[in-house]
């Protein structure tokens, strides 16, 4: 099983990046599906997630308003839309995919079930 991000790259604040993640190796079917990231220096933090019908998302405080989730089942992907970037999102972004009760998502790292690598955002002023 594999997930892997793409979409990474340098942006000045202000603009905008989307990421996608694309699982492989086995169906998503009823997935949870979302993305962490790690600021340089620091532990990695939850950003957003978004259940199976995209019927449930959840953003962290810091990207609300400014950050998208969603996702295409039929394609096992899932993407970030990041709009008004400043340079505090400068990060490694990892997409992650998890099944839970009740359609549920999470906003902890170790209770997904798999993890993709990472994809390099940077953001300068």
């Amino acid at each position: 099983v594999q997930l892997q991000a793409s979409g990474g790259g340098v942006a000045r604040a202000g603009e905008s990046l989307r990421l996608s993640c694309v699982g492989s190796g086995r169906g998503f079917s009823g997935y949870a599906m979302g993305w962490f990231r790690q600021p340089p220096g620091k532990d990695r933090e939850f950003v957003a997630a978004i259940n199976w019908s995209s019927g449930n998302m959840q953003y962290a405080d810091s990207v609300k308003g400014r950050f998208t989730i969603s996702r295409d089942n039929a394609k096992n992907s899932v993407y970030l839309q990041m709009n008004d970037l400043t340079p505090g999102d400068t990060a490694s972004y990892y997409c992650v995919a998890g099944i839970f009760p009740y359609s549920g998502i999470r906003s902890k790292w170790e209770e997904y079930h798999y993890w993709g690598q990472g994809t390099q955002v940077t953001v300068s002023s």
